[in-house]
């Protein structure tokens, strides 16, 4: 029976996967802010739900882990999908460093220290959900398009450094385009995907361990599309500001 911590299974396509997990079977160990969330999520399959409350931007966030960790009885399988995100055209100082606690520094502390724990057991599988958005600087999410960057390169170095320690740490990187979850709530985007069927093409990444993957077909090609677009063109193209 496999064994995944989910960080950020509170609501959204965090929430989505648990449920998932649950389906299929494995043992969950689930985290967040939310304590009243993870419990309605333990009450659904107690005997496979362990729950913590942590925040990522806590410097004790890592021993909770470690108490979840043991809680649960091990870790197969570390899913990050904990991350804030807001249209920020005004480039308000407290959303955009915000940004940057939750996705940058709660990112590394986490994923840092699940890679230390795989490490000093010989393997395991770190899975994250980072963004599409990650692909080109967008204008309207300075700090979420930038921090999302920052999670794909960080996975390429981690990636690189388990090779050279030649450990059997497997990544997956996860990059959804835009999901109607609370993240995005009050904000008009394109092209929004619902989390049932975004949280299904999800879990099959996870299972089947792919490397990299583009959720959904729509969004690989617009990607494909926007790294194609020369640096002075995409400067100038325009951005909603509301």
């Amino acid at each position: 029976m496999k064994r995944i911590v989910i960080m950020g299974a509170t609501s959204g396509l965090g929430n989505e996967v648990a449920r998932l997990c649950i389906g299929a079977g494995w043992r969950i160990g689930a985290a967040g802010r939310n304590a009243e969330a993870l419990r309605a999520l333990r009450a659904m399959a107690p005997e496979q739900v362990e729950i913590e409350t942590i925040d990522v931007t806590q410097e004790e966030a890592p021993q909770r882990l470690e108490t979840l960790i043991n809680r649960l009885g091990g870790m197969d399988i570390y899913f990050h999908t904990s991350g804030i995100g807001k249209r920020n055209t005004d480039l308000w100082p407290e959303i955009e460093l915000a940004t940057l606690r939750t996705n940058g520094e709660g990112f590394v502390r986490m994923v840092t220290a699940a890679f230390g724990w795989f490490r000093s057991r010989g393997g395991g599988h770190i899975a994250v959900i980072s963004s599409v958005a990650g692909t080109r600087g967008l204008g309207s999410a300075p700090a979420y398009s930038a921090t999302k960057r920052m999670q794909n390169t960080y996975i390429d170095a981690l990636a690189q450094l388990a090779r050279l320690e030649q450990l059997p740490i497997h990544f997956t990187d996860i990059r959804p385009g835009f999901v109607a979850t609370p993240l995005l709530a009050g904000d008009d985007y394109p092209l929004l995907m619902q989390p049932g069927p975004t949280a299904k093409r999800i879990f099959r990444a996870i299972r089947r361990c792919k490397r990299r993957t583009v959720i959904d077909r729509r969004y690989a090609v617009l990607v494909f599309l926007w790294r194609l677009i020369p640096q002075w063109l995409w400067e100038r193209l325009p951005v909603r500001k509301k």
